[in-house]
Formats: structure tokens, C-alpha cells, sequence
């Protein structure tokens, strides 16, 4: 196993897609290897914890991240005499979401646009 004196990050490095999947230069791609692109871009942001929010053959709306259950907390709250509400005050402003869109244009070039959460 190789070692290495810095931190490692999770999951895998997010590396360009194999050279098969790209045409001669100055040519545009045909739909498949611009939807193999996307696929293989997009599995890679589902290895480090993104959801697919939206999906076509060269687009991708990926999210990370989610909503607090408020009525699940408040139920908690309720039954704990307002103990749990120090938890649910934490989640609810530590929360974030993060979106991020994924484009493959036709010449196999990925455009990555991060949106609002």
C-alpha cells in the first residue's frame, strides 16, 4: 500500500475521462461519447456524495446536501423538554446545500456552473 506524508482526500481524485472517449481533435463528438463523458464525470461526483437532482443525455444537476426535518425535530424537542433543541438549533444553521451543473459541450469540453443552494 503506498504512503504518502499529506492528507489523502475521500473517495477517488476526480481525473479527466479516458482519452477513448474523446474524437480527433476540431471534430465535435457524437451524442454517445458526449453522454459517456457526462456518465463517467457524474459518477465520479456520486463517489464523493452528490445526488442527481436532473438528468439528460448532455446536462446534469447534481446536489449535496439536504433539508432538517423540522417536524421530526420539534417532536424530539417536545418529548425531551426542549433538550433536543440545542441539536436542532445546530443542524438548522450549519445546514448547506450545494448544487452544481454539469455540460458537455459538442466538442467533449465539460462546463461545471455552481449554483445556489
Amino acid at each position: 500500500m503506498p504512503t504518502s506524508d499529506g492528507p489523502q482526500p475521500w473517495g477517488p481524485s476526480m481525473e479527466p475521462p479516458p482519452e477513448m472517449l474523446y474524437a480527433p481533435t476540431g471534430e465535435p463528438l457524437d451524442g454517445v461519447r458526449r453522454t459517456a463523458i457526462l456518465d463517467w464525470t457524474v459518477n465520479q461526483y456520486i463517489s464523493l456524495g452528490w445526488r442527481v437532482e436532473s438528468r439528460s443525455p448532455t446536462q446534469a444537476v447534481l446536489v449535496r446536501g439536504g433539508d432538517v426535518n423540522h417536524v421530526l425535530h420539534a417532536i424530539l424537542t417536545i418529548f425531551t423538554c426542549l433538550l433536543w433543541g440545542i441539536v436542532w438549533i445546530v443542524l438548522a444553521l450549519g445546514n448547506k446545500k450545494e448544487r452544481v451543473a454539469l455540460t458537455v459541450d459538442p466538442y467533449g469540453y465539460l462546463q461545471t456552473v455552481h449554483g445556489p443552494g
